[in-house]
Formats: C-alpha cells, sequence, structure tokens
C-alpha cells in the first residue's frame, strides 16, 4: 500500500513540475494532473472549460497520465523497466 502510494505522490509531483516548467500556473498545473490521473475529468483554471488551449507538451504529459490512471501506475512503470523484458 505505501508503495503504491509513494509511486503515485512521485508520479504526481514529477508530472506537476513537468507542467509548470511548460508555463502553466500552480491551480492550472496542479488540477489538471489531478484530473487525469485519477479520471476525474473537470480542472481549474484554463482546464476548467477544456483542454484544447494548452500547448503540446503539457498534452502529451497529461495523455501519459491519463494512461497511469487508467491501466494503474505500477502496471504501466513496469511496461517500461528493461528487467521484465529480459525474461
Amino acid at each position: 500500500m505505501w508503495g503504491f502510494f509513494s509511486v503515485y505522490l512521485i508520479v504526481f509531483v514529477i508530472m506537476l513540475i513537468i507542467l509548470l516548467g511548460t508555463g502553466l500556473d500552480q491551480i492550472t498545473a496542479w488540477s489538471a494532473v489531478g484530473a487525469t490521473l485519477n479520471n476525474l475529468g473537470p480542472g481549474l483554471g484554463q482546464v476548467s472549460a477544456h483542454y484544447g488551449d494548452l500547448n503540446t507538451p503539457a498534452k502529451w504529459v497529461l495523455c501519459f497520465a491519463m494512461l497511469l490512471g487508467r491501466l494503474e501506475v505500477f502496471t504501466l512503470l513496469v511496461l517500461f523497466t528493461p528487467a521484465f523484458w529480459k525474461r
């Protein structure tokens, strides 16, 4: 349980920092990552109506967050580890 929570929190913070680096404000970045990673839907700030106005790198990060949220964090991160594919 703590392992999942730790990985989830680390992924959340990393994606939040990436979105802040693309120029989004704190409220928009925080709510967009939360909405996409948890599959909630609505967000705050610039994403309150739709995600269409975001820049392309931010959309890619949020698409990856949606995949992580839908397929679960551990499952998708295991697929990206080289040790999984060496068996």
